[in-house]
C-alpha cells in the first residue's frame, strides 16, 4: 500500500474505534497511562499491519491486537516477579533499604521457604499457575485476570481455588522447617 492508502485506510478503520480502544486499555490495566501506553502500542502494530487488514470488521481485529498486546506486556513483567525469591519478599540483595534486622537463620529460611514455595508454583500446569501469577503475584481481579486470560470470571476462580488448594497440599507436605528458637 502506498503511503496515502495506508493513512486513509487508518483514518478509516482504525480512528473511529479509539474510545472504544481507550475504555478496554483502561478496563485492563490499573493506571491511565499504561491503558494510553497500551492504545499507543496497539495503534503502531494496527498501522504497520493495515496492509494485510481486509477491512471486515475493524473493531474486532483491533481488540484482538490489543488484548495480544497486553498479553505480551504482561508476559515480559511476570517472570521478574519470580526470577529470585527476593522478588517474593520484597527485598533486594543489593537494597539498602532491604531490612537487616533478620538474623542469618531467618534469612536462610525465609529463602528456603520462598523457594519451595517458587518450586510449588512451577509445579503447576500452566492454567494454573497463570491464575496465581495473575491474581495472587501481580494483584489483578478476578474480572481483569478472566479478560487477559480469555476465560470466563467462574473458570478464573474455580482455576485459582484448585491451584491454591494444590499448593498448601504440596506446602503441607514439604519438610517442616525448624528454626534454633524452636529447637532450644
Amino acid at each position: 500500500m502506498r503511503a496515502s492508502a495506508v493513512e486513509s485506510a487508518f483514518d478509516r478503520y482504525v480512528v473511529p474505534e479509539l474510545p472504544v480502544l481507550y475504555r478496554v486499555a483502561r478496563g485492563l490495566t490499573t493506571q491511565p497511562a499504561d491503558a494510553e501506553d497500551l492504545v499507543q502500542d496497539t495503534l503502531l502494530r494496527a498501522f504497520r499491519a493495515l496492509d494485510s487488514f481486509d477491512g471486515r470488521h475493524p473493531r474486532a481485529w483491533l481488540l484482538t491486537i490489543l488484548r495480544r498486546a497486553h498479553l505480551n506486556r504482561l508476559r515480559r513483567r511476570l517472570p521478574r516477579l519470580m526470577d529470585s525469591a527476593d522478588a517474593l519478599d520484597g527485598t533486594a540483595r543489593d537494597d539498602p533499604r532491604a531490612p537487616t534486622s533478620c538474623s542469618s537463620e531467618e534469612v536462610v529460611l525465609r529463602h528456603r521457604i520462598i523457594g519451595e514455595l517458587e518450586a510449588a508454583v512451577r509445579a503447576l500446569s500452566p492454567p494454573h499457575r497463570r491464575v496465581v501469577l495473575l491474581v495472587d503475584v501481580a494483584g489483578l481481579g478476578y474480572a481483569e485476570a478472566a479478560r487477559v486470560l480469555g476465560v470466563p470470571e467462574g473458570t478464573v476462580m474455580s482455576r485459582l481455588y484448585r491451584a491454591r488448594r494444590r499448593l498448601r497440599t504440596q506446602l503441607a507436605t514439604a519438610p517442616p522447617h525448624v528454626s534454633a528458637r524452636d529447637a532450644a
